[in-house]
């Protein structure tokens, strides 16, 4: 495992490791929001990715590239959802054993999806319990190795072939992105989709979206220095509810990130029903705040090419149905 960010050159090799194994998915645009944020907004769905996420990206990039004999001891992996579904149909796919730690109040639709690609879940309770130090306990008793989420050059190198894609589907229809912009967690998805905006597109501004509560990447960046989230707060964007950024990560987004947004629920379930009766997507919470951004006015859109990834369309029914019918609106 390699210990700092990868290169442009690993995400290139990684793009190739992932061929056959990927879509490429689609970048979207209506021009009804173009008028109305006078902007050009494209939006890369990523809900339409291999088991509805951008984590299967990273999953696969590493597990892949695992040496023969800690293949055949397994995986282990730690995730609310989208991490440990990417790791499950991953695992799947090369024939190894994986082992996934999920939080008891994870979305049904997520631990349900994770065990049918057949992943071994351990559940956790989120209030008195560490799940690092449960999948920890499990990589020693097993000899698996410990796939994370995000702070890890693998992972980080895969997730990033997202935006080798974005740019150049931006160019095949004359658009180069004024702002990138994109939810983050751990940090992995931005940062290393900001070594590949840093290389080839120099000019785009990049930007990290955050829930309410949990913006501890946006105030470390103000810092200057890693900062933990306060404990007790809420937000309904499960996959987005870490504590602090990563370590890696953080190095890289410290150094090329412009800036964070952060966006409240309402906003966020504003955006999921934008998403879905304008551009006809179905996105989960933490995969709307990129769009949640744009549409309460968190940047000045007007003039601008904007690119936004909408990073996973993993909902459960009553949570969505609750969305449409205005429940989480202010």
């Amino acid at each position: 495992m390699l210990k700092t960010a990868p290169s442009l050159k690993d995400i290139e090799s990684a793009a190739k490791r992932l061929e056959g194994h990927i879509f490429k998915t689609p970048v979207l645009e209506s021009t009804r929001m173009n008028n109305q944020f006078k902007c050009r907004l494209l939006i890369k769905a990523e809900n339409l990715q291999r088991t509805g996420s951008f984590k299967f990206r990273g999953a696969f990039n590493m597990i892949a590239s695992l040496s023969d004999n800690d293949k055949m001891n397994g995986v282990v992996a730690f995730s609310s959802g989208n991490h440990a579904r990417g790791v499950a149909a991953a695992a799947k796919i090369l024939g190894i054993n994986a082992t996934v730690v999920m939080p008891a109040d994870a979305p049904k639709i997520k631990i349900e999806n994770t065990r049918q690609d057949g992943a071994n879940i351990v559940l956790y309770n989120r209030a008195d319990a560490n799940r690092l130090e449960i999948a920890k306990k499990i990589a020693q008793e097993t000899g698996g190795t410990l796939i994370p989420p995000f702070d890890a050059a693998e992972i980080m190198a895969g997730q990033a072939t997202l935006g080798i894609e974005f740019i150049d589907q931006a160019k095949n229809i004359n658009a180069e992105l004024d702002y990138f912009l994109a939810p983050c967690s751990g940090g992995g998805l931005i940062g290393g989709n900001a070594i590949v905006f840093n290389e080839l597109s120099k000019h785009t501004l990049i930007y990290c979206v955050e829930p309410e509560g949990f913006d501890d990447t946006a105030r470390s960046l103000i810092a200057g220095e890693r900062l933990t989230n306060k404990l007790g707060k809420r937000s309904f964007c499960d996959a987005l509810l870490l504590e602090e950024p990563g370590r890696i990560t953080f190095k890289t987004n410290k150094r090329l990130l412009t800036g964070g947004l952060v966006v409240n629920d309402a906003e966020t379930a504003k955006a999921i029903k934008v998403a879905f009766e304008v551009y006809k997507i179905v996105i989960e919470p933490s995969g709307a705040i990129a769009l949640a951004a744009i549409l309460s006015g968190k940047i000045n859109p007007e003039g601008k090419t904007i690119g936004i990834i909408c990073t996973g369309g993993n909902i459960d029914a009553d949570t969505f149905k609750d969305v449409l019918d205005g429940k989480f609106e202010d």
